[in-house]
C-alpha cells in the first residue's frame, strides 16, 4: 500500500466503527485521564495544557501495533529513526513556552508524527512546523487535516534553517537534540519570544528555555533530557 494512503485507511477504519472528528477525541477516556493524572503528579500545573492533552487522541498518532501503549506516559518509534515524545516531555515543554503568555505564532522544528504540533494548534493562533522527512510531514499533514486543525502549515525542510519566510516567531519549539542552538533559530526569535531547545550529545542534553530581550538572549535550564539527534538534510 503506498505510504499516502496508510492513514486514508486508517480514517476509513476508525469511521466503520462509529468515530467521528467530534467523539474521537473521547474513544480513550479512561486511560487519557489516567495519563493526565500522573502528569500532574511529575509537576504540570497548566490546566490549558492538560485539558488539551486529555482530549487530544495520542493513538492516532502512532503505529495501531502500538495502540494499547498510545496513553502510557513513555516515547513510542514511529519510524525513521524518531519516536513520539513522552507526554511528560511534550506537557513541559508547551507549558514552559506558554509561560510567556498568549502567543499568535509559533515554530516547531520537527513535526515528527504531528502529536506535538497538534498540542500547539491548540493552544497558540498559528503553527509553522518543518520536519526533514518527508514521509512522516505527509503523514502528519493527513491527520492535523482529520483532527480539522487548520491553523498549521507545514514545510518539508532542514530544522537547522529554521522557517524565515514566516519570521518572526513569538515562540520557538524543538523536538530534537542539535549539539548547539542553531543561529538561524535565535535570529527567526522575536523580541520577547521564547526558544524551548534539547541541547547536546545523547545521554548529555539540557532542556534550555531561551528569552530573547533588546540586549541578549537569556538562557534557563529546564532539566535533563533525551532526544533523538537533530539532523542535517532532507529524506
Amino acid at each position: 500500500m503506498a505510504t499516502d494512503n496508510l492513514f486514508k485507511y486508517e480514517k476509513r477504519e476508525l469511521e466503520a466503527f462509529g468515530f467521528s472528528r467530534q467523539n474521537l477525541r473521547h474513544s480513550s477516556k479512561s486511560p487519557s485521564e489516567r495519563l493526565i493524572e500522573e502528569l500532574r503528579t511529575q509537576g504540570i500545573v497548566n490546566a490549558k495544557v492538560l485539558d488539551i492533552m486529555r482530549t487530544t487522541p495520542r493513538h492516532l498518532f502512532i503505529d495501531e501495533a502500538l495502540s494499547s501503549h498510545a496513553y502510557a506516559n513513555y516515547p513510542l518509534p514511529i519510524g525513521y529513526g524518531q519516536t513520539i515524545s513522552q507526554p511528560y516531555i511534550v506537557a513541559r515543554m508547551t507549558e514552559a513556552l506558554l509561560n510567556q503568555g498568549k502567543l499568535d505564532n509559533v515554530l516547531e522544528v520537527g513535526t515528527g508524527c504531528g502529536y506535538q504540533t497538534a498540542i500547539l494548534a491548540q493552544l497558540v493562533g498559528k503553527v509553522y512546523s518543518v520536519e526533514r522527512i518527508k514521509t512522516l510531514s505527509d503523514k502528519a499533514r493527513d491527520r492535523l487535516n482529520f483532527l480539522g486543525l487548520n491553523n498549521v502549515q507545514l514545510q518539508h525542510s532542514d530544522g537547522h534553517w529554521g522557517w524565515a519566510e514566516q519570521a518572526p516567531y513569538q515562540g520557538i519549539i524543538v523536538t530534537a537534540a542539535p549539539l548547539n542552538v542553531p543561529e538561524a533559530l535565535l535570529e527567526q526569535l522575536a523580541l520577547g519570544g521564547c526558544l524551548i531547545i534539547p541541547v547536546g550529545q545523547k545521554n548529555e542534553q539540557i532542556l534550555l528555555q531561551i528569552i530573547r530581550t533588546r540586549t541578549q538572549y537569556e538562557q534557563y535550564l529546564l532539566g535533563p533530557v533525551n532526544f533523538v539527534p537533530l539532523h542535517k538534510g532532507l529524506k
